[in-house]
């Protein structure tokens, strides 16, 4: 009996510690399970600010931080009573000398075209001279940077297919490969296209908060904030890059000078068969991206670079304040931001095909958006223009000057010059310098034309390109109406009408020493 008491008391001992045990390990995992909670809610609350800061950012980053920088305010108060100066000037003037004024002014904008003028033929002459071909450098797949493609996407569902093929054929390492695709979260129709592919399997899909501006800056900076690449690089949704172009991107930054920010790929427009105007926009392309660029990077001249195509160390576009959300022509005005900042930019030859609007209504609307940039731009340049000249050289503001500040003014004096012309001929008053510089002119742009080895610069299509610059003023008339009324709406230009099955086949590059394509001439 007594043998059993004490047989019960050890049981009922064990029996208790156990119990114990029990309920100090349920203790435990509560609260372990707490803990965990806790900190999974921490981690959702900082994801979720960090995602907030990053939406803020993409829309007020630079405009916040250096709002002399970016077009979100305007024109300041000294630009606006310069501007009415020059009109009040300008208009008293032709009351009081109205022959001299006109006069003067015309010699004004023809010394303007002339020093354009110069420019193109020897931009051309340097296309056109010849050069030792030289391999381009190779970079060890070991000592490839990681490169983010930031690709964002708007009502894009016709070209998403062939997107992905296009990335996913690009010769580089998919462990170095942080691709984003920057979708509008409220852009259904594309959305349902990511969703029928396998886009999550393969990219990054990040959805861009809805909200003002709505613009591609904003959705380049919201993706900024995600990148794990040492370079950044930009394309749209109907690109087509080479296949090597991020491996040259990638040895160009190698080799290149420590001040190298950016690399800027020519665009090739690929459906210049598709009628009159998507011929005209392909030579208008390769006269800029295989003559008038190359030129500029290779004097060290400030880039107003393309929309698309280009490579950017990520520092240096973190330290320039990333793209400015509210310039409808972020490309320029981060190619102008970073000369400022004493950066330069370079060019590589591999290039990326993309579609041309071959439609009247859809290219005014692009290239409305064109010249209302090119004017924010301008205007932010022209802000504290001491200090611009001071940051990227004063030859270099200068130069500025003449090309971005001279192709606005030729965007609004084509269409009236072409109306003088025809009313001059018709009077027989033109004047011997009206014909000469009318000839000089043309004449620079055929050798640019020729020089770029257009595919589909053709007899006609040079024929004819005296008519296709007035339609510049068209755009510019449009700009100006909108930068009073809308000066932040990005008009959308429409992709899918051609597959990249049909892109026309092109002559093999040649590549030169400086690493810039030259194609054979169209002839």
């Amino acid at each position: 009996m007594a043998l059993w008491i004490t047989d019960w008391r050890v049981g009922g001992n064990c029996w208790g510690t156990s119990l114990f045990d029990g309920f100090r390990t349920i203790r435990t995992d509560a609260r372990t399970q707490s803990n965990q909670f806790d900190e999974a809610r921490q981690d959702t609350f900082e994801r979720r600010l960090s995602e907030a800061q990053a939406f803020g950012a993409a829309s007020g980053g630079l405009s916040g931080r250096r709002p002399d920088l970016s077009a979100r305010h305007g024109l300041t108060i000294g630009q606006r009573l310069f501007g009415w100066l020059v009109v009040i000037a300008f208009v008293a003037s032709l009351f009081v000398a109205t022959e001299l004024t006109l006069a003067v002014s015309i010699k004004a904008v023809a010394v303007m075209f002339g020093l354009l003028i110069i420019i193109r033929f020897v931009a051309a002459a340097f296309a056109m001279a010849p050069r030792a071909s030289a391999n381009t450098a190779v970079v060890a797949d070991a000592n490839l940077p990681v490169i983010t493609l930031l690709i964002p996407l708007y009502k894009e569902a016709a070209v998403l297919p062939d997107l992905i093929e296009a990335i996913g054929a690009l010769d580089y390492p998919r462990h170095k490969l942080d691709v984003k695709l920057l979708i509008e979260a409220d852009d259904a129709e594309t959305l349902e296209a990511i969703r029928a592919t396998d886009a999550f399997n393969r990219f990054e899909v990040i959805p861009v908060p809805p909200g003002a501006p709505r613009t591609k800056p904003k959705a380049l900076n919201y993706g900024l904030h995600f990148a794990r690449g040492d370079l950044v690089a930009i394309f749209d949704a109907e690109d087509r890059p080479a296949r090597n172009q991020l491996r040259v991107a990638a040895a160009a930054f190698a080799r290149g000078h420590r001040k190298l920010a950016v690399v800027q790929a020519p665009l090739n427009i690929h459906n210049g068969r598709d009628g009159w105007l998507a011929a005209q926009f392909e030579v208008e392309y390769a006269i800029h991206f295989r003559v008038w660029l190359p030129f500029l990077a290779k004097i060290g001249a400030p880039l107003a670079l393309g929309g698309t195509s280009n490579f950017f160390r990520r520092d240096v576009l973190v330290e320039a304040g990333g793209w400015d959300a509210w310039n409808v022509t972020e490309d320029a005005d981060i190619g102008l931001r970073l000369s400022r900042l004493g950066y330069r930019a370079a060019m590589i030859a591999p290039e990326t095909d993309e579609e041309a609007p071959a439609k009247l209504k859809p290219w005014l609307n692009q290239r409305t958006r064109w010249m209302k940039g090119y004017l924010q731009t301008w205007l932010v340049l022209n802000r504290a223009p001491i200090r611009a000249a001071r940051g990227m050289g004063l030859f270099n503001y200068l130069l500025t000057q003449v090309t971005l500040g001279g192709s606005l003014l030729a965007a609004m004096t084509h269409g009236p010059l072409l109306v003088w012309t025809a009313a001059s001929a018709t009077t027989m008053s033109v004047e011997a310098w009206h014909v000469a510089l009318f000839g000089l002119g043309y004449g620079s742009a055929l050798a640019a034309a020729l020089a770029s080895g257009a595919q589909h610069a053709r007899f006609v299509m040079l024929l004819t390109l005296p008519l296709y610059w007035p339609l510049q003023s068209v755009a510019m008339v449009r700009a100006l109406y909108e930068m009073k009324r809308k000066p932040h709406h990005w008009a959308k230009t429409p992709h899918g009408a051609f597959k990249a099955a049909a892109i026309d086949a092109k002559p093999a590059p040649v590549v030169r020493e400086d690493n810039v394509v030259q194609l054979p001439l169209p002839f």
